[in-house]
């Protein structure tokens, strides 16, 4: 079974996370067939670890990991494949990948956009 994993930052406040709630929401609504997780870098919950575990545990066989950050940033060049490889060692018959941060997407980088112009 294929599963997703939305990787964010994190932050001490804990209002942050409600739009990747949200985000999380609307995927399982309109993806229902696919489960979804949130993880988290540092300052919260649920740890890449342990997204990965949950869904291993719902039977997920293939995991994608989504960077919802703007951009490549020193943590994702440097913190996020440590952690991933982490994972790939501790779950072995998992298979795990990553997409680029979506923020590198041209239709998300579009979205910014026609959100702006609205703005107008």
């Amino acid at each position: 079974m294929k599963a997703i994993i939305l990787f964010g930052h994190g932050a001490r406040d804990s209002r942050w996370r409600e739009p990747f709630d949200r985000l999380a929401a609307l995927w399982q609504a309109q993806y229902p067939a696919t489960p979804v997780e949130l993880a988290f870098l540092e300052m919260m919950q649920p740890s890449l670890e342990e997204a990965v575990a949950a869904l291993v545990a719902k039977g997920a066989t293939e995991v994608a990991v989504v960077p919802v950050f703007f951009g490549q940033g020193g943590h994702l060049r440097n913190d996020f494949p440590v952690l991933l490889e982490e994972c790939r060692g501790k779950f072995p018959n998992i298979q795990l990948s990553a997409t680029p941060a979506v923020g590198e997407d041209a239709a998300v980088l579009q979205a910014i956009i026609d959100f702006g112009a609205r703005a107008l």
